[in-house]
């Protein structure tokens, strides 16, 4: 066994992090006087802990990393210019959405129209290329995690210790949000270790994805022969993300241009501050959501027979993308041979060593 090095490892408790820190962190370490863990440390895989991470990211992509790029600190790094690769795309999401309906008020009574129903359809065809995309990944992730063990999607929070920018500075801290498995040939296998003084749980989570693939129990390196299988899991399901997730958001915008999306356009409200309405427009919503996927499945006057079949092609398409993908990651190849030395050497033959 091959133990991991440095101070990563090692259980500590909170002092004064506050509540949502704790939920959110799923090895508790040492803190400093902020509440703040002064090492790396898993995060819990849930909801809440993503959600968290996106609005934190989000929020520091439109303030503090620009200002820090924008002033030369010698503190910005690749990651926050990562980060802020959302800035863009959420600028130019924007743009593509009212494009048609900024302009509209000043086209004539019958293009306004037009240019409204096709504005609509516009920003809807963002919203559901957006959610298509985002959503359709755990359809990859999920049924990889319940096979194999494996959560490719294991968050951890980068604790960096920054240099000073003036004099009065001391003890700068940042922290960054990454995935264990987030580089295949960087893993970080030292945060899927257990306490290090205790042998039953030191292995705990590889001795758990070892019995998911079929390897047995009470393994003397379940680490070491759990790592081939573990990088083979996060290549393959990469692949399948990455093909199935925009074959999906194609699905989105193709069902974002469907008729049906009129109604809901016609009575849309965002003012939940009466009820009615909202709740009206929200009914109208599930229902024009129901027959737009009705209508791209089987189209009620296709000009053509390629528009008869595109829409089932697009959705049979994502559909078997995302099966195929599944099932090439579930089929691993780097499984260790169960042949052991006693079926290779036979004792009682004699041997001769030139």
């Amino acid at each position: 066994m091959i133990l991991p090095v440095g101070k990563s490892i090692q259980n500590y408790s909170f002092r004064a992090a506050n509540q949502d820190d704790k939920k959110a962190v799923e090895t508790k370490k040492a803190v400093n006087d902020k509440g703040m863990p002064d090492n790396d440390v898993l995060m819990n895989n849930n909801l809440s802990t993503r959600a968290r991470i996106g609005m934190d990211k989000l929020v520091k992509a439109f303030t503090v990393y620009p200002a820090r790029g924008m002033t030369g600190s010698i503190n910005s790094d690749f990651y926050e210019f990562l980060t802020m690769g959302t800035v863009p795309y959420i600028v130019g999401s924007l743009t593509l959405m009212s494009i048609f309906n900024s302009a509209a008020k000043h086209f004539p009574a019958f293009d306004q129209s037009s240019a409204y129903k096709l504005g609509n359809k516009m920003a809807l065809g963002v919203v559901m290329y957006a959610l298509a995309k985002s959503l359709s990944k755990s359809l990859v992730n999920i049924p990889v995690k319940y096979a194999t063990g494996v959560d490719t999607q294991l968050p951890y929070m980068k604790v960096n210790h920054q240099l000073p920018v003036s004099e009065d500075d001391t003890d700068l801290t940042s922290y960054e949000y990454h995935k264990v498995g987030e580089s295949v040939e960087f893993t970080r296998w030292d945060l899927l270790y257990g306490d290090p003084n205790d042998k039953k749980d030191l292995n705990k989570r590889y001795d758990k994805i070892a019995k998911k693939n079929g390897l047995g129990t009470d393994l003397n390196d379940s680490d070491q022969e759990v790592k081939p299988i573990y990088k083979e899991v996060l290549v393959k399901s990469g692949l399948a993300r990455s093909i199935s997730s925009y074959l999906w958001a194609a699905v989105g915008v193709a069902l974002a241009f469907q008729k049906p999306w009129e109604d809901y356009f016609h009575v849309a409200t965002a003012k939940f501050w009466k009820p009615k309405d909202f709740g009206h427009s929200l009914k109208i919503l599930g229902q024009s959501f129901v027959r737009s996927a009705k209508e791209l499945w089987t189209p009620k006057n296709p000009a053509n027979k390629f528009e008869k079949y595109v829409g089932k092609g697009v959705v049979v398409v994502a559909t078997l993308s995302t099966i195929l993908g599944v099932l090439n990651t579930l089929h691993i190849t780097k499984k260790p041979s169960k042949v052991s030395d006693k079926d290779v050497m036979d004792k009682n033959k004699e041997s001769v060593v030139g």
